[in-house]
């Protein structure tokens, strides 16, 4: 009798028939002459119920015997049932065992963070990690959609870069041949090339700090995704990031339910991601800072992670904070009309996240911005091809910067980002 090979994800086409299931034992209880087997097979969860008169003595004491991740078939009839794990069970009449494992070493019982992270490449495995990354793999699904539907073109970046653009403090200097360059820390001022020729575009790939940073917000080695915009000022680049957020949120909703409920993901806050984000600029958000009893803001500096949360931890939705002193942010922004101000974006996310996107409008006079080359102690000549962009053909820009990691975490509702990327890099973390 031949049967249908099939996935758990698709057997909601199956039920009633018979079919084939190919996986990993993810766990398993017995109770007299039943087997209840649950099976993992990277698309999701299933329970397999094996009764001893159904499958025989032989195969009913070989499934009994198998130890976690051992690696099998299950054949059976497929059954609706809303109390089963995925709404789905299966009748087990068949079996065959591919390897039985033994003595795997992550256990159902707690591990400890860094024995977890020592066994990532097992790890992956677990249901929560299995969820986090089916959540990641469809907000770059959903992030490039966006973007093909606003005709962007996707373009690449190098990570190799031969200049430090704002000192190398936070960069990982590398030997390149009989010179030296950097790992990238951003696509932007690549980005900002892309535009003059293709109007629309975004850059998403990996880049670098060299931050000696503990926190759960921050990673060694993290993706971005950086689009960049001709003709555009700063309200459309918030308004291009907003509508962003509000895409991807509603399509992880529609596309990875199963998901975020294994992460027991709170649906009403990201509901409420619907569009129209409250707004600050720095000085409003400031004078909240000022008075808050928990806050030890300084006017005049950048917002540290505390000060971040409390923000975004006022609204249901993101947070949009603009025009920051430009004392303290990069020399390619763009200044308010009072010189003191830069014409850039933070947006908050909420729930206490902190920043999940930074941008700006550009500065698109090419006096005025080897002025500021000048003012940030850069060296003028590795910017001779990015002065080129204001010389032939400059129009106003802007764009902004989404760390993958930070987005994915807040939309999961998962405190460290080091869980929302296979294997991680920090600073005290290279391996597996």
């Amino acid at each position: 009798m031949t049967t249908t090979k099939t996935t758990i994800s698709h057997l909601a086409d199956h039920v009633g028939t018979t079919v084939t299931l190919q996986g990993w034992l993810y766990n398993k209880s017995s109770k007299g002459k039943l087997h209840f087997i649950q099976l993992r097979d990277g698309t999701g969860f299933c329970q397999c119920v094996a009764f001893k008169k159904n499958v025989g003595d032989e195969l009913f004491d070989e499934l009994g015997a198998l130890g976690q991740e051992s690696s099998l078939a299950i054949t059976g009839e497929v059954a609706a049932d809303d109390r089963a794990p995925g709404g789905f069970e299966i009748k087990v009449s068949g079996a065959k065992v591919y390897q039985a494992a033994e003595d795997y070493p992550i256990t159902p019982k707690d591990h400890g963070v860094d024995f977890l992270h020592n066994q990532r490449h097992l790890w992956l495995r677990s249901k929560r990690q299995w969820a986090l990354l089916r959540i990641r793999d469809r907000v770059i699904f959903s992030l490039r959609t966006f973007f093909a539907e606003r005709e962007f073109l996707n373009m690449d970046a190098p990570i190799f870069t031969p200049n430090a653009c704002e000192g190398t403090s936070n960069l990982f200097e590398v030997g390149y041949f009989d010179t030296k360059a950097y790992l990238t820390q951003s696509g932007q001022l690549y980005g900002e090339a892309g535009a003059m020729a293709h109007r629309n575009i975004f850059t998403f790939g990996p880049t670098f700090r060299a931050e000696k940073s503990k926190t759960r917000r921050h990673l060694t080695e993290f993706w971005m995704l950086e689009p960049e915009m001709a003709f555009a000022e700063l309200e459309d680049v918030i308004q291009l990031a907003e509508d962003m957020i509000v895409y991807v949120v509603k399509d992880v909703l529609e596309n990875r339910k199963v998901e975020l409920e294994a992460l027991e993901r709170d649906f009403a806050k990201l509901e409420a991601i619907t569009g129209d984000f409250p707004r600050l600029t720095y000085d409003e958000a400031a004078k909240i800072l000022d008075e808050h009893p928990d806050s030890d803001f300084v006017y005049g500096e950048d917002f540290g992670a505390k000060d971040e949360t409390i923000l975004s931890e006022m609204h249901n939705q993101p947070t949009v904070v603009t025009h920051y002193p430009a004392d303290f942010k990069s020399f390619y922004m763009k200044r308010d009309e009072s010189g003191t101000k830069a014409l850039c974006v933070d947006i908050l996310g909420s729930e206490g996240v902190g920043e999940i996107i930074g941008g700006s409008q550009r500065e698109e006079d090419a006096d005025v911005l080897k002025q500021r080359v000048l003012e940030h102690e850069l060296p003028l000549d590795a910017f001779g091809w990015y002065m080129d962009l204001r010389k032939f053909g400059s129009v106003p820009h802007g764009g902004f910067g989404l760390g993958l990691e930070r987005f994915v975490g807040w939309i999961a509702g998962v405190e460290h980002v080091r869980e929302t990327i296979p294997f991680p890099r920090m600073m005290t973390r290279l391996t597996p």
